[in-house]
């Protein structure tokens, strides 16, 4: 494992000199290394890794939340909205047609249509990060538009789950897709109404305690969203979006 990290920081900082982000050359380094290419393999079982790659994309959203302030939401909410609605209806709408067009079914269709809507808010906030334009005025839309996205993710999730879980009764359906939706309007409540008493708990002057409070509660929170039907990684981005605010 710590050789597989070692290749993918060498070629990273190899595409660091020529101006290339580091992301594709993390996945490629994936590529050649795994066990499904020729050549030499670090790791046998990609599975290994899982738990790190889900922690990483939830940091990752939880970063996004923290950059992310309720106060851009509110003054340039309408102009998010419609710009992250204009491309969300475009592309999830693309998707059923090309999911129809395969002769798939309904619930193929919509899976399809979620994966082709949704473009990678971990992506495009890495991409952002190593750029060093996180903090530039022109990225506050597009900041926007991928918090729209995530939250129609977190949505379209939720009314997929009774599809994802295999749901075998209409009561069963509903309730798998209560409590994901109960669950997220919990998290939306807590955002808009909770900031000023999350902030005075997790208030601290030791960085160290700081940092182990956010890192655990970000976790946390994830980690009870994926045990009700929502993604962790969204989990992680409302907890980013109160502790930012």
């Amino acid at each position: 494992m710590g050789g597989a990290f070692l290749a993918a920081a060498f070629l990273a900082r190899l595409g660091g000199r020529i101006g290339l982000p580091t992301i594709p050359l993390f996945i490629l380094a994936g590529i050649l290394l795994g066990p499904h290419t020729p050549g030499y393999t670090l790791l046998s079982n990609p599975h290994d890794l899982e738990m790190l790659s889900a922690l990483g994309l939830v940091l990752l959203l939880f970063y996004l939340g923290l950059e992310f302030h309720m106060d851009d939401l509110k003054t340039g909410g309408r102009k998010m909205a419609i710009a992250g609605g204009t491309y969300l209806a475009l592309n999830v709408g693309a998707g059923l047609i090309f999911g129809f067009a395969l002769g798939w079914g309904t619930s193929e269709a919509l899976v399809l249509a979620g994966v082709l809507g949704i473009s990678s808010s971990a992506i495009v906030t890495k991409i952002l990060v190593d750029l060093g334009r996180i903090g530039n005025p022109e990225t506050r839309p597009i900041l926007g538009i991928i918090v729209v996205e995530d939250i129609f993710l977190a949505l379209y999730l939720a009314a997929l789950q009774p599809i994802l879980s295999g749901a075998d009764s209409l009561s069963a359906a509903l309730i798998d897709g209560g409590k994901a939706f109960g669950f997220l309007l919990l998290l939306a409540l807590a955002a808009r109404f909770g900031t000023k008493l999350i902030g005075k708990l997790m208030n601290t002057k030791d960085d160290e305690l700081l940092v182990i409070s956010f890192l655990g509660v970000a976790v946390f929170v994830a980690g009870v969203s994926e045990m009700f039907g929502v993604a962790d990684a969204i989990g992680a981005f409302m907890v980013g979006l109160m502790l930012g605010s």
